[in-house]
């Protein structure tokens, strides 16, 4: 591994907003770090793998259909990375936050794991959450709605 790769590396984990990163490739081993920012943290959670054999839902718009924003006084909380999307802690937790709950800009509403790395989702809106977008154990894309909030 040459210093390039390591600095695409390191691309990788800013544009991402990744605190770690461990890659091994045959006999060899990287691992990179960043200090804690007291951004998102990480939480090392066991976590219920999903079957190799499930299905991956893909949305389909209609051919010719414009993408359509929130629903008219909502808004979106979107994935801030591609990952997999958990609703709480662990399995045996309850979620984090169900449709109806109130939320603060600081309450935690998910956790997204990307690369072994467990990192919690906060709703950065005041608001009710009105619809939780995805499925426990789905995998999220960057930019994609997770839960609509009706701001208070």
């Amino acid at each position: 591994m040459d210093i390039n790769e390591i600095h695409r590396l390191i691309e990788l984990m800013n544009e991402n907003e990744l605190l770690e990163l461990e890659l091994v490739e045959d006999s060899k081993k990287i691992r990179l770090k960043k200090k804690y920012d007291g951004g998102p943290r990480v939480i090392a959670a066991p976590m219920a793998a999903a079957p190799a054999h499930a299905p991956v839902a893909a949305a389909a718009a209609p051919q010719g259909a414009a993408p359509s924003g929130p629903p008219a006084g909502t808004i979106e909380i979107k994935s801030p990375m591609v990952g997999t999307f958990y609703r709480s802690s662990n399995p045996e937790s309850p979620p984090y936050v169900e449709e109806g709950d109130a939320v603060t800009a600081s309450t935690t509403v998910c956790i997204v794991e990307a690369m072994k790395v467990f990192n919690e989702i906060k709703a950065e809106v005041e608001g009710t959450v009105v619809a939780i977008l995805v499925e426990n154990g789905q995998t999220v894309e960057y930019g994609q709605p997770m839960f609509l909030v009706k701001p208070s």
